[in-house]
């Protein structure tokens, strides 16, 4: 049953009763970039309480969104085929919400799995398309992302692998993303740090993951 009732008849507010309480689209996000065990959930939203986290999680099984599925002897969730058509829609959202966003708060971070959808929104395949196959290093406070560009293919994933670019960003990277900020001043700046690989790659980092503000 849905943890709020609108009152009304439609596609939209089905939606809302199902995936529109706090958290539970930033549930869904998450697990889009895979199957998350109870903790890892907890700790990539970790303003969210236990009670609240636990609560949405039965809501959204109860929708059939998630499902609770057996993986090496523990118990994680995933996304059901259902639940993974809010992939659009998340990502959708991601894009609108890009063009509000102002400077970061202090106490606003990034987490593995939020930046990994951050980067999923603003890939342009068609600009990717036309370049040559990179791999970027990405650095986010302790996290590290591999992000693998080939053609229009983009693949993202946690830890460390060989790159053409290795870098670190914070929140700010918004302003490379959004343009507002060129990769030359950026890295001039602070913003973006160069660990390793040639710093020019990062205009191609900035082509290919674009979303004007």
């Amino acid at each position: 049953m849905a943890a709020r009732d609108y009152g009304q008849y439609s596609g939209i507010t089905t939606a809302l009763e199902l995936v529109g309480e706090r958290w539970a689209l930033l549930i869904v996000r998450d697990l889009l970039v895979g199957p998350r065990r109870y903790g890892e959930l907890a700790a990539g939203l970790p303003r969210i309480p236990s009670n609240i986290l636990a609560a949405r999680l039965k809501e959204l099984q109860a929708a059939g969104v998630i499902r609770r599925a057996p993986r090496s002897r523990v118990i994680v969730y995933e996304l059901t085929p259902y639940g993974r058509e809010l992939e659009p829609v998340v990502l959708a959202l991601g894009a609108w919400g890009f063009k509000a966003m102002g400077d970061p708060r202090v106490e606003q971070i990034i987490t593995p799995d939020s930046i990994t959808m951050d980067l999923r929104t603003t890939f342009r395949p068609d600009v990717a398309a036309t370049l040559p196959a990179t791999a970027y290093s990405a650095h986010f406070g302790s996290s590290e992302l591999l992000i693998r560009v080939d053609g229009p293919t983009l693949n993202v994933r946690r830890g460390e692998g060989l790159a053409d670019l290795a870098f670190a960003a914070g929140p700010g990277i918004r302003q490379l993303i959004s343009g507002e900020m060129a990769p030359d001043r950026a890295i001039e700046t602070g913003v973006i740090q160069v660990l390793s690989g040639q710093g020019n790659l990062l205009h191609r980092f900035a082509e290919t993951f674009h979303l004007a503000a």
